[in-house]
């Protein structure tokens, strides 16, 4: 699964945006160089019953914002997504679709 379809799954098991569980997560204090990806599984977990990949994804943005590296990129494997920005404001709104 691509980062932008993790992302995609998390909004529609949730009804919030990426970009609105970040706000959520910084509200909550996982927005700092010190918080492991440990911790913000548990709380999507918790809250909002997400699996890890799920997670993870969420988690990468948290920490490095929404670029992903170029090797991902129409990369023809599992992860590939087709471009190296992804989309936090909803599936809906996504001018890539």
């Amino acid at each position: 699964m691509s980062f932008q379809a993790y992302l995609d799954k998390i909004e529609e098991k949730t009804g919030l945006t990426p970009r609105q569980l970040l706000e959520i997560a910084g509200e909550k204090g996982y927005a700092t160089p010190e918080t492991k990806a440990g911790a913000v599984a548990d709380w999507l977990k918790a809250d909002y019953d997400l699996g890890r990949g799920h997670a993870m994804a969420l988690f990468h943005v948290l920490k490095n914002g929404p670029k992903i590296s170029s090797k991902h990129v129409n990369s023809g494997t599992a992860h590939s997504d087709p471009s190296d920005t992804l989309w936090l404001d909803g599936k809906a709104t996504n001018p890539g679709r």
